[in-house]
């Protein structure tokens, strides 16, 4: 049986961007409720050590992170529902969401915080490592790799400024991509190619991901040649994959405008969208930073927005 839910604001996603909204909605007595998605936390959930979000004097957890806004955002009156949204209809106002447990939401505002997903190589040994060697982001765990030899997988934008960042901290970067050249800007490719630190190994795909259980520990990387598939073997402590990001929003197709990458488009210096009421925040609509802090930053500013919408509207 359907069960219908009438509310001020409906925020679809949690992480640092879902979270943070909540907890300003339900502050601004907005009522809000939250339906967590398929990964409660979002990528947070899977990072260890986080030592760049302020406010903390030593490292902390992810999980444990997340955990302690969800607990904020409780205890200022968010209803959390474990449930996946899996349709929407913005054509008229309150908006239509419902949900896989059969919830229909009627809302007057929607915050949008799906987040988005590295994309991955999808073998074995890489989720052996993750977190334990393997990594998805250079500006969140760079630092933890100082004077070590370290791989880049990629060979786009993303991949030529991750190498370049992380020769702030490793001994050797070697830029591993599957093709002959690089798709990366020119500007980008001179830099990387001039660099002392960076090696690059062409043609080559990353076949296995080798190290030691007792800790966990990365230490070798076998690559096969895509051409003659031969392999080779080389010593690195740690990998970061940069193939690219996947914004969670196949549910808004033809809902809402996106770009050419399927991210939400939001106004300049707002989290607006282009529907009045609906508001994206974090990894959703960000392919800049995709930091924490900044998603945080992101939830916070729709869930002052949707009020403001909220007291002119209603």
């Amino acid at each position: 049986m359907t069960k219908k839910i009438e509310t001020d604001i409906l925020i679809i996603g949690s992480g640092p961007a879902g979270y943070s909204a909540a907890i300003y909605a339900a502050r601004a007595n907005l009522n809000p409720h939250l339906v967590s998605g398929l990964e409660p936390g979002g990528q947070l959930t899977i990072t260890t050590d986080v030592e760049n979000y302020p406010g903390f004097g030593d490292v902390i957890q992810g999980p444990w992170l997340m955990e302690q806004m969800k607990e904020q955002a409780l205890k200022v009156g968010t209803k959390f529902h474990h449930d996946i949204v899996n349709k929407v209809e913005f054509d008229k106002n309150p908006f239509l969401a419902e949900t896989d447990s059969g919830i229909e939401f009627l809302s007057k505002s929607i915050i949008i915080a799906t987040g988005a997903q590295a994309r991955w190589l999808n073998i074995e040994s890489e989720n052996k490592f993750k977190g334990f060697g393997i990594s998805a982001c250079a500006t969140c765990d760079g630092f933890f790799f100082k004077d070590q030899n370290i791989i880049v997988v990629g060979g786009g934008n993303s991949a030529v400024e991750e190498a370049l960042y992380l020769t702030n901290f490793a001994s050797k970067v070697t830029l591993v991509h599957r093709r002959d050249k690089l798709r990366a800007e020119k500007i980008l490719q001179n830099r990387l190619l001039n660099h002392p630190k960076i090696d690059v190994i062409w043609d080559h795909i990353v076949e296995e991901f080798i190290g030691s259980d007792e800790p966990l520990t990365l230490k070798k990387i076998k690559l096969r040649n895509v051409n003659n598939k031969c392999e080779k073997m080389i010593d690195a402590t740690g990998a970061f994959i940069a193939i690219g990001h996947d914004p969670a929003t196949s549910l808004f197709n033809n809902k809402i405008k996106m770009d050419n990458d399927n991210y939400i488009i939001t106004k300049p210096d707002s989290t607006e969208t282009n529907i009045k009421g609906v508001y994206a925040a974090g990894d959703v609509k960000d392919k800049v930073f995709r930091q924490a802090v900044t998603a945080a930053g992101m939830g916070c500013m729709a869930a002052l927005e949707a009020e403001k919408y909220l007291a002119e509207n209603y």
